[in-house]
């Protein structure tokens, strides 16, 4: 029976772990390390628990499944749910919010800032274009993924992180323990941080991100399904542990250099800031080619496993070759209405599914304990998905909630759903639906 080598396994988590983590894994522990001070403990603790457990979590319950990818892991609800799930989860990480994000959080980050401030339009779609043509170039081999992203994209994204995380601690502008904590972090560390990890999308890609695993694993030569699975697993732990290492480090950098600055609007522009003193003008050439190569990396992945799933779920429809280019058009097309605007729709996007993912993942985990039973995942889902729903309105841009006069039913839900306010309204619904669930097959069963 065929084995992955240590080597080799290493390999493929360094692959999982090139996919996972792009700029805004970078940006997000940065901004949360500036504004929590002395509290970014807690918050850590928070964050690592949505932005590294759940991903885990995920990656694991993929591989104990021994399912496919997600089309066959949500399928275990319904039919008609495992499409809508897998087709809405793999367009929020894919061509609608999180490709067109890696480049424009690539140009904002990295080259803007090396730029005149006229013509900005003009030069954000130039380098838009040029990064999804290499998205594609890399993308059109998906059969090199474990060597593009696993041996060369990854160890050069490491070495650049490196140099700027090992400088600013060697020298750093603060001391943690001096730096007040701002805004919910002050009074809330440990939930803000949990919020802060769903932006991350990981938990999300985890179970996007399982068919590339399974089949790289295939690719070297493990066939039996139970191997297969825990190889996928041990992958995932490797590759998370580097992640939760990696934001530690970043989030402490972040909060240090509060010693020298202001908190910055957001976790680009401080670790701009940061590489700008330590590196003076090369300084935004590292962090160019750190977010660049970052981004670049996570964008062949998402366009990597999107294309193999759309290909799956309609296996009379266009090819591989057609739904990457597709995607990479659609992109770059929404990459060019700027950061601001991708943000501000991929939040409530983010507290409509990561809510479904969490108690899918758990569900599958724990499908032993209940026999996988059809009507306990159906319970749960469903009251998760009602309450899921009402966070996804609840985070809508103030002028959409007031375009679609939605002031009444999110102020109604606030005040009878408990910890709606807080972001976790779909919890005790969860529960109840499970409940309902387990007392259903129990009578059946009797």
């Amino acid at each position: 029976m065929k084995k992955l080598t240590f080597r080799q396994l290493l390999t493929v988590a360094s692959m999982l772990f090139g996919m996972f983590f792009g700029a805004g894994n970078l940006i997000f522990p940065a901004s949360m390390g500036q504004l929590a001070g002395r509290n970014l403990w807690l918050a850590s603790v928070g964050f690592l628990i949505t932005g590294v457990g759940l991903p885990l979590l995920g990656v694991a319950a993929l591989g104990i499944s021994r399912e496919e990818g997600l089309l066959e892991l949500s399928g275990r609800v319904s039919k008609g749910y495992g499409l809508f799930f897998t087709c809405l989860l793999y367009l929020t990480i894919g061509p609608f919010f999180a490709i067109p994000r890696c480049a424009t959080v690539s140009y904002t980050v990295g080259i803007q800032r090396m730029l005149p401030e006229t013509g900005q339009t003009l030069a954000l779609a130039v380098f838009s274009l040029v990064f999804f043509a290499a998205v594609l170039f890399f993308s059109l081999r998906p059969g090199e993924i474990l060597t593009w992203i696993g041996k060369v994209l990854n160890p050069l994204f490491l070495v650049f992180l490196a140099v700027l995380v090992l400088r600013a601690l060697t020298a750093p502008l603060g001391a943690v323990a001096d730096i007040d904590p701002t805004g919910s972090y002050a009074a809330a560390a440990l939930p803000t941080g949990l919020l802060e990890g769903y932006n991350t999308m990981d938990a999300l890609a985890s179970l996007a991100f399982g068919i590339i695993v399974v089949n790289a694993i295939r690719g070297l030569g493990v066939e039996e399904p139970g191997q297969v699975a825990k190889s996928t697993v041990f992958a995932g732990i490797f590759s998370s542990l580097l992640m939760a290492v990696i934001y530690l480090l970043v989030t402490v950098v972040g909060a240090q250099s509060r010693g020298q600055f202001a908190a910055a609007s957001n976790g680009g522009e401080a670790l701009a800031q940061i590489a700008e003193h330590y590196f003076g003008p090369a300084g935004a050439l590292i962090l160019a080619a750190t977010v660049t190569i970052a981004c670049l990396k996570t964008a062949v992945g998402l366009i990597t496993s999107c294309g193999e799933t759309f290909v799956k779920i309609f296996p009379h429809g266009p090819s591989y070759r057609v739904w990457a280019v597709t995607f990479c058009v659609v992109s770059f097309l929404i990459a060019n209405l700027g950061l601001n605007a991708i943000l501000a729709y991929s939040t409530p996007m983010l507290m409509f599914l990561y809510p479904l993912s969490i108690v899918l993942i758990l569900l599958t985990l724990g499908g032993r304990l209940f026999g996988n039973h059809p009507t306990v995942l159906r319970w749960t889902i469903g009251c998760t998905a009602l309450a899921a729903l009402v966070d996804l309105l609840r985070t809508l841009p103030g002028e959409t909630q007031a375009f679609l006069h939605l002031e009444g039913v999110v102020a109604l839900a606030q005040s009878w759903l408990p910890l709606c306010e807080q972001g976790f309204g779909w919890v005790l619904p969860a529960l109840i639906g499970l409940v309902i669930g387990l007392v259903l097959r129990a009578v059946r069963r009797s």
